[in-house]
């Protein structure tokens, strides 16, 4: 069995799939880890979701696009919204998240720390 691209079921989740760096399976081949969706009580499509590592990489590259350049060439006040952004995502609570996030915004793990320090202070 394979995906169900024309299904109207498929096509209104795949965006959500697409930014959470998720797959779209068929339900017959969906491992024990996969999201089975139904649509009218039959499986339609079953979502492969990513590692925590990987979701965050996906993220990364979700915001370069957003803003059109590498995150590294952000300024300072958008680099700032970037942590808060991935803060809220739960960004941080991955291994090695501030070191991951510090190499894409071209800032030390430091920067990083006094960015998130900065929101909680409320300066």
């Amino acid at each position: 069995m394979s995906v169900p691209a024309d299904h109207p079921f498929a096509a209104a989740v795949r965006p959500l799939v697409d930014a959470m760096g998720g797959e779209m399976i068929a339900p017959d081949r969906a491992r024990g880890d996969d999201v089975v969706l139904s649509w009218e009580g039959r499986p339609v499509i079953a979502v492969r979701l990513p590692h925590i590592s990987d979701s965050l990489d996906h993220i990364l590259a979700d915001l370069q696009r957003r803003h059109g350049v590498p995150l590294s060439a952000l300024d300072r006040k958008t680099k700032q919204s970037v942590v808060r952004q991935l803060e809220q995502r739960g960004a941080f609570s991955v291994r090695h998240g501030v070191e991951t996030v510090a190499g894409a915004l071209g800032v030390s793990r430091f920067t990083v720390y006094n960015y998130l320090n900065r929101e909680k202070s409320g300066d």
